[in-house]
């Protein structure tokens, strides 16, 4: 019973995980976003853009101490104690499976990390590291990580997992989902042309 127990609160937790990771990094194209407002020549353009920025902070600053930090805790705490009450997902399934997952989620904290003191910290000072574009990209990174994870765990498991067919059905994903992103780029920018 206990299994079923750690199994539920690591879905639990990697469900909010992956939510906050997808609002935080809306949160930060939103707040990148703030500068057109700045720039848009209203009179009160700048003023509106300020009280955005100091919205967007405290935002950020919630998702990330509220939502993040307690579901990656919840994820990790649920996963390990899955394998310890049963070692034998070591051995069971597709030689490997269960590393590359530690591996993928390992990389979901450090993706969680960067995105904190390389891009939300440098946003929260008035720096712009990344463009609102490629902060659209960078938020679709937790998209890789779930893919993966979820056709690594569910293949993994019952042994039917090709590392080969995962890595071309995951190149083949990231490549529609950056041609999605370019096509919106574009009509994005059709929109906002002068001649509208």
């Amino acid at each position: 019973m206990l299994i079923l127990f750690a199994k539920a609160l690591h879905v639990v937790g990697f469900i909010s995980w992956f939510a906050g990771l997808f609002f935080l990094g809306r949160l930060l194209v939103n707040h990148a976003e703030t500068d057109r407002v700045a720039a848009s020549g209203l009179p009160d353009g700048a003023l509106r853009a300020r009280i955005l920025r100091e919205e967007y902070v405290g935002m950020e600053d919630r998702v990330y101490r509220i939502i993040t930090i307690p579901a990656m805790m919840i994820t990790w705490a649920g996963g390990l104690l899955m394998v310890a009450l049963n070692p034998a997902y070591f051995v069971t399934g597709t030689p490997g499976w269960l590393a590359l997952k530690v591996f993928l989620v390992v990389g979901m904290v450090v993706y969680q990390l960067y995105t904190k003191y390389r891009i939300m910290h440098p946003m929260q000072r008035g720096e712009r590291p990344l463009s609102p574009w490629k902060l659209r990209l960078w938020n679709e990174v937790p998209t890789f990580f779930l893919v993966s994870i979820v056709f690594t765990v569910i293949f993994g498991k019952v042994g039917q997992l090709s590392y080969l067919y995962l890595g071309l059905g995951v190149l083949l994903f990231c490549l529609i989902v950056y041609r999605g992103a370019v096509a919106y780029r574009k009509r994005r920018a059709g929109e906002d042309s002068p001649e509208k």
